[in-house]
């Protein structure tokens, strides 16, 4: 069974011109999907129709098989800022989907605390967000969706605002992380080095209005070797993905 399936969906905002048209993908269980296009494209549009806050004009978002179209709350969803709240600590941030759901702030607390030293922000619980860096509240960021407790999550740009040696670190816990996980997730990035590196597969979302056009299977296998984005494979797909985008 597929982990997510987005059928023949359309969308528009004013009923009249798409934003989205006959767009169709599917998430295996446990992959990772980099979006990738042009800004405007669509992307986020389609991250909000899969998160069930904009209903399609046609078609379906089944999730495990479940037809969820519409309906919010059966996927996590992570924006591209981490939006933590700054008067919260950090354990009481990551454990406020559990809150939500009517766990109790003690056992709550005892959840999420057995993920920190996997996520790489041990000794963090009791701080403010103030007090990290932005690699590690984006990581607290991760761990809070990750604690949502779906089996797939939606990711929008989450390291775009690091600077470049931390997003390399990140780049690097995120592949061990997520294949120690196993969560299906779609992943929204301009960045095709990025892109290549973290994915299963790379679709792209092109034109007016967007569609998925083409795919690109990132075949080198998982956990990827350091040196990977100075190969010669690394240096074909980055071409083959840059020619169809232009």
């Amino acid at each position: 069974m597929h982990a997510l399936d987005i059928q023949s969906v359309s969308f528009s905002y004013d009923g009249k011109t798409n934003i989205l048209e006959n767009l169709n993908l599917t998430l295996h269980e446990g992959e990772l999907i980099c979006l990738l296009g042009v800004s405007g494209g669509g992307k986020t549009t389609l991250f909000n129709v899969i998160a069930g806050l904009n209903r399609p004009q046609t078609g379906k978002v089944l999730l495990g098989g479940e037809d969820i179209t519409g309906q919010s709350g059966k996927i996590s969803y992570m924006l591209q800022k981490d939006m933590l709240l700054p008067f919260r600590t950090v354990e009481d941030n990551v454990a406020l989907p559990l809150i939500i759901k009517g766990v109790k702030k003690k056992e709550a607390r005892q959840i999420v605390g057995r993920h920190f030293a996997a996520f790489g922000i041990d000794g963090t619980q009791k701080r403010y967000p103030a007090e990290l860096s932005g690699g590690m509240r984006q990581r607290a960021a991760l761990l809070r969706t990750y604690m949502f407790g779906g089996s797939v999550a939606l990711l929008d740009e989450p390291f775009s605002a690091l600077d470049t040696l931390t997003k390399s670190e990140m780049h690097r816990w995120y592949l061990d992380v997520m294949d120690e996980i196993k969560l299906s997730t779609i992943f929204i990035t301009h960045d095709v080095d990025e892109a290549i590196l973290l994915s299963d597969r790379i679709c792209l979302l092109r034109g007016r209005p967007g569609t998925i056009t083409d795919e690109i299977v990132i075949r080198e296998p998982k956990p990827r070797r350091r040196d990977f984005n100075l190969t010669e494979e690394f240096l074909q797909y980055k071409k083959q993905i840059i020619s169809k985008l232009q």
